[in-house]
């Protein structure tokens, strides 16, 4: 399917506020370099893209529920990659405040072979039963949007040091 199809799945699955800030989303991503792969294996024929960076998972995002592509939330996962990228990196009180709000516990789905997750430290705090995909944000708000912009750029940030 066509790169650009993302923009019209969003236009096609979400309305108002959401569809804008999907949209601004996928418009920030592009202007970052940011590569849209479609999902594939469980993911195929579902509104799921892998964002990538310099052939780097950055994250995920998914239009639609999960059972079904249509109408419904659009969810934004990290991607951490097994690194500590999020473990200290300095930020705001209130940006800490929306990521761990966001902390995705482990629903034992066995997508990653790890059922219960592991205990990650994220932004200086414990959390036990972490998923492999540290924050899931689902229709996130423009103020939560920030907070995602910049797990990006940590994720960006962090594969062009190990490079």
């Amino acid at each position: 399917m066509p790169e650009q199809q993302i923009e019209n799945c969003i236009n096609e699955a979400l309305t108002a506020d959401t569809q804008k800030n999907a949209l601004e989303f996928a418009s920030y991503l592009r202007a970052s370099e940011m590569l849209f792969e479609r999902g594939t294996g469980y993911w195929e024929g579902k509104l799921y893209w892998m964002i990538k960076y310099k052939d780097e998972t950055v994250c995920f995002i998914l239009i639609g529920a999960e059972e079904k592509p249509g109408p419904g939330p659009w969810i934004i996962w990290s991607d951490d990659s097994g690194s500590n990228c999020f473990a200290d990196f300095p930020l705001d009180e209130r940006m800490k405040e929306i990521a761990w709000r966001n902390v995705d516990i482990c629903g034992n789905c066995g997508g990653c072979g790890n059922p219960g997750g592991t205990r990650k430290t994220i932004f200086g705090k414990n959390f036990n039963n972490v998923c492999r995909t540290t924050m899931r944000f689902t229709n996130p708000n423009a103020e939560t949007l920030e907070c995602v912009k910049k797990m990006v750029e940590i994720r960006k940030s962090y594969i062009l040091g190990n490079t």
